[in-house]
C-alpha cells in the first residue's frame, strides 16, 4: 500500500550567477582576457567597444504580452536593465588605471628543437647502417627530459625485438650507446650521476690536467664519499693535498649534473601580470587594479533592435516569441557576466585595501621582517567575507610594488612567540635563519642545534624540528652538505 509522506529540509545552493562570480573571482590577470574572449564568443548579446551615443527609440517599460504562453513571471523586459550606462559602457579597469593609447602586447613564446630532435639529428651524421639507426634511434627515445637512461638495456633490446623485430645483444647495445654519449650536450644518455661526471670530465678540452685527472680519480674512486661530503677520507685514500682535493672538488662542482635540462623543447618565457598596483604617493600608499589586457563591454544594441521590431510585429508570432526567448536568456547571460566582472573587481580592491592596512609597515620601507603574522581568518574578519572568497583571491594573484612583485599568498604566515610576549610572522624567523647560514663559517657549517640556540638568544622561541622545517622551506641543505673546503 502506498504511503504519502510529508517531509521538509533545508538546503543551500548556488546560483549560476555565484558560481561565475566565483570561477571569475580565482582568474588572475593574465588570464582574465581568454575568459572575457571565450565569453564574447558565446555570447552574442555581449559586445566589446565603447558605448555609442543614440537615441532611446524604446519605451522605458516593455510590456511582453507573451508572458501568459510562456509561463513564466520574468518575460517582462525593461532595456534600461541592459542598455543602462551602468553597464553599456562598463570598462573593466581599477581607479582609472587604465591608457588606450597602450598596444596589445602578445605574450612571446620561442620555441626550438627538442632534445631528442638534436640528438636524431646528430645521430644521422654517424656512419651507421639501417639497423644501427634504428637502434640508436630507440636508445634516444629511451633518453627522459633531465637527460638519463634509466631503463634497463635488456628491456630496450626486448623492446627492439617486440616492436621492429630487431635482435641485438648488449655488446652492440653499449657501443651504439657510447656514441650516443658523445653527441651533444656533454653527459646526454648517462645511466647514472656517476657516469655523468665522468663523460664530461672525459671530454675536457685537457685530459691530461692534473686538475682532471684528480677530478676522475675521485668520481671513478670515492664517488659516495663525495656525495657525502667526506673530503678527509678522499684525501687519505688518493693521497692528495688539500689545495689539490679543492681544485678537483671545484671543477666538479661545475658540472652539470642535468644535460638534458627538463624542457620539453617549447620555451615558454612567462611574464607576472599583477593584478594590482601599489604606488606609494609621498607617503600615502594606493592601490589600483592592473586591467590593461580587459577590453570594455557593453549590451548589444542590435539585440534592441530586435525587441523593437518585435514590438511593431505580430505578437502571437510562435517563431518571433521563441526568437524573442532566446534574445533574453542572452541578454541575462550579459548582464550576469558584467555584474560578476564588476563583483570580481570590487572584492579584488576591498581584499587587496585590508591586507593593505593589515601590512602597513612591510609596503612602506619593504623590510620583511616587518611583516605581521596573518592568515586568512584575519582578512575574511576585516572584509567581512567568507574565507574561502579570501582563498580565491589570493590564489594565483600578485602585487607589483616598489620593492619588486609578490604574490598574495607572500603576506600570509603564522606568528611566533617571542620572549617579550609578542608574535613575529614566520617570514621574520625565516629571513634571520637564511642570514644566519650565510653569515656561518663554511668550513665549520652550523648544525641545527647551534641555530636553534643561536634564535632562542635573539629571543625567538622554536624547536629544533621548526628549524629543520623552515631550513628545508629555504631549501638550505643540512650542515654536512654545506661543508666547503
Amino acid at each position: 500500500m502506498q504511503k504519502l509522506n510529508l517531509s521538509q529540509n533545508l538546503s543551500q545552493k548556488l546560483s549560476p550567477q555565484q558560481i561565475q562570480f566565483i570561477k571569475l573571482l580565482q582568474v588572475p590577470t593574465a588570464e582574465l582576457d581568454t575568459r572575457i574572449e571565450e565569453e564574447l564568443e558565446i555570447n552574442p548579446a555581449l559586445e566589446e567597444g565603447k558605448e555609442e551615443e543614440q537615441e532611446k527609440s524604446q519605451e522605458d517599460d516593455f510590456e511582453d504580452s507573451y508572458e501568459d504562453d510562456l509561463g513564466r513571471d520574468d518575460n517582462e523586459l525593461n532595456l534600461d536593465d541592459y542598455l543602462d550606462d551602468e553597464y553599456g559602457g562598463y570598462k573593466m579597469q581599477g581607479d582609472g588605471n587604465y591608457n588606450p593609447d597602450e598596444e596589445d602586447r602578445e605574450i612571446p613564446i620561442s620555441s626550438q628543437a627538442t632534445l631528442h630532435e638534436q640528438l636524431i639529428s646528430q645521430l644521422s651524421f654517424l656512419k651507421l647502417d639501417d639497423r644501427q639507426k634504428i637502434i640508436g634511434q630507440q636508445l634516444i627515445g629511451s633518453i627522459e627530459n633531465d637527460g638519463y637512461i634509466r631503463r634497463d638495456l635488456e628491456a630496450i633490446i626486448n623492446d627492439l625485438a617486440f616492436s621492429q623485430n630487431i635482435e641485438t645483444d648488449i655488446d652492440e647495445m653499449e657501443e651504439i650507446l657510447r656514441k650516443v654519449q658523445s653527441f651533444d650536450p656533454a653527459g646526454i644518455a648517462a645511466r647514472n650521476l656517476q657516469e655523468c661526471l665522468i663523460i664530461q670530465l672525459e671530454r675536457k678540452e685537457h685530459p691530461d690536467d692534473p686538475v682532471v685527472k684528480h677530478a676522475l680519480s675521485i668520481i671513478h674512486d670515492c664517488f659516495e664519499e663525495f656525495t657525502k661530503k667526506h673530503y678527509p677520507k678522499i684525501q687519505r685514500r688518493l693521497d692528495l693535498n688539500e689545495d689539490e682535493i679543492k681544485d678537483a672538488v671545484n671543477l666538479i662542482t661545475r658540472l652539470n649534473p642535468k644535460p638534458g635540462g627538463v624542457s620539453d623543447g617549447l620555451v615558454r618565457t612567462q611574464f607576472i601580470i599583477p593584478d594590482f598596483i601599489l604606488t606609494n604617493n609621498s607617503g600615502k600608499l594606493e592601490i589600483s587594479l592592473n586591467s590593461r589586457n580587459a577590453p570594455e563591454l557593453r549590451i548589444s544594441r542590435s539585440y534592441a533592435d530586435m525587441f523593437d521590431a518585435y514590438d511593431k510585429s505580430d505578437k502571437k508570432d510562435k517563431k518571433l516569441k521563441e526568437t524573442v526567448s532566446f534574445v533574453k536568456q542572452k541578454l541575462d547571460a550579459a548582464k550576469w557576466f558584467i555584474d560578476a566582472i564588476k563583483q570580481r573587481q570590487n572584492t579584488l580592491l576591498r581584499t587587496m585595501e585590508a591586507i593593505l592596512q593589515y601590512q602597513k609597515e612591510f609596503f612602506i620601507d619593504g623590510d620583511e621582517t616587518n611583516l605581521r603574522p596573518m592568515i586568512l581568518k584575519d582578512i575574511a574578519e576585516k572584509i567581512e567575507m567568507d574565507i574561502s572568497t579570501v582563498s580565491r583571491v589570493a590564489n594565483s594573484k600578485s602585487i607589483q610594488t616598489e620593492f619588486g612583485v609578490y604574490p598574495l599568498k607572500y603576506f600570509f604566515s603564522e606568528g611566533i612567540a617571542t620572549d617579550s610576549g609578542e608574535d613575529v610572522s614566520n617570514r621574520e624567523v625565516k629571513s634571520v635563519l637564511q642570514g644566519m647560514v650565510d653569515a656561518e663559517d663554511k668550513k665549520r657549517p652550523l648544525s641545527d642545534d647551534k641555530l636553534v640556540k643561536m634564535l632562542n638568544k635573539k629571543g625567538y622561541n622554536i624547536a629544533r624540528r621548526t628549524v629543520a622545517k623552515y631550513r628545508e622551506q629555504l631549501q638550505i641543505p643540512v650542515a654536512r652538505l654545506r661543508k666547503e673546503l
